[in-house]
């Protein structure tokens, strides 16, 4: 786990990639950001188990953005784990309706379409947020030295955690599936823009992404 970051990365349904997961050392526990999507929720517990990351230890589960590969395994859990949701407004209409084009404004419609029957929560994957972040939300209490960033783009309600030492976990904003490159999803383009540049002021070592490798943020940056 170098520098206490441990990349669980989890294959979609359908043959559609992968997703990563990451298990984030917080004092005497964990932090996990991410979920990824139900279908591989048995690997997952898995290998957080695997980690030393057990029932009473996992402090605090932080969702970047709402769509099924973040959030298929939070509730789930949450029953397990015992550790509250965190995520921001913006997106918890996903999370509780199982929806991922709530809140969004554009969306192929045949899309729109077969989402729900593809992709559907199932009603026990659906959640409410214990912990609804805003930008600089500070997740001391939970032992992590790190703040939560609004990122919004890829959805409204998009949010990624910057770590104290610089680690960027950005979410589906970014992604490295061929190389270090703006998502080519976006809701809101030009909201993503403007993200960059305000990223471009941070002091960011190293972007962690939902899909892909974690790159240099001087390769996009």
């Amino acid at each position: 786990m170098a520098d206490g970051i441990q990349t669980i990365t989890l294959p979609l349904p359908y043959r559609m990639g992968s997703v990563n997961c990451y298990l984030v050392r917080a004092g005497d526990g964990f932090v996990l950001i991410d979920t990824g999507a139900s279908n591989k929720r048995a690997e997952l517990e898995k290998t957080l188990h695997r980690a030393g990351c057990d029932s009473g230890n996992l402090r605090l589960i932080i969702i970047t953005h709402g769509d099924f590969d973040h959030t298929g395994n939070a509730a789930y859990l949450r029953r397990q784990f015992g550790a509250p949701i965190a995520m921001h407004k913006g997106d918890s209409g996903m999370a509780e309706r199982g929806d991922m084009f709530w809140g969004r404004k554009s969306g192929n419609g045949l899309i729109r379409v077969l989402a729900p029957v593809l992709f559907h929560f199932a009603q026990s994957d659906r959640f409410k947020p214990d912990v609804l972040v805003e930008d600089g939300f500070d997740f001391a209490s939970y032992g992590f030295d790190a703040k939560a960033i609004v990122l919004p783009g890829h959805s409204s309600g998009s949010v990624g955690v910057l770590t104290a030492d610089g680690n960027l976990f950005c979410g589906d904003l970014l992604d490295n599936t061929k190389q270090p490159a703006l998502n080519s999803i976006m809701d809101d383009v030009e909201a993503a823009k403007a993200v960059l540049e305000r990223l471009r002021g941070l002091q960011i070592r190293m972007v962690y992404p939902g899909h892909g490798k974690p790159f240099a943020p001087g390769e996009v940056l």
